[in-house]
């Protein structure tokens, strides 16, 4: 099960269609994090940085705070520029902005994990 965290609804159904996997949408950071303390941990996260509420960081801070979800892999897709700027500490295993990904590049994220 991937989970996909975005505010923008039709972002986030093309990402769970490109994925080609089964997915969960949550549309802020919270739902996710309800569902993942009711034991549903995803295999891989697609998210959004820039989110309505606790942002994306704030997420990614919660998420490597506990071991069991500290190893979880992050793509984060948005609008941001992160340039060579290294996540991996966050748990994130790769970028995609969100005006030039192509399914393929989702897909092969969702394949990988």
């Amino acid at each position: 099960m991937i989970f996909i965290i975005d505010d923008d609804e039709i972002t986030a159904k093309c990402i769970a269609k490109a994925a080609k996997r089964p997915a969960r949408i949550f549309n802020n950071a919270i739902e996710a994090m309800d569902e993942i303390a009711r034991g549903e941990l995803p295999e891989i996260i697609f998210m959004d940085i820039m989110l309505a509420g606790p942002d994306g960081f704030t997420f990614l801070n919660e998420l490597i705070s506990y071991t069991d979800t500290a190893k979880i892999p992050i793509v984060i897709v948005s609008s941001l520029d992160f340039g060579t700027t290294n996540l991996s500490a966050y748990g994130v295993v790769g970028t995609l902005n969100k005006e030039q990904m192509t399914p393929q590049e989702i897909f092969s994220y969702a394949k990988r994990y």
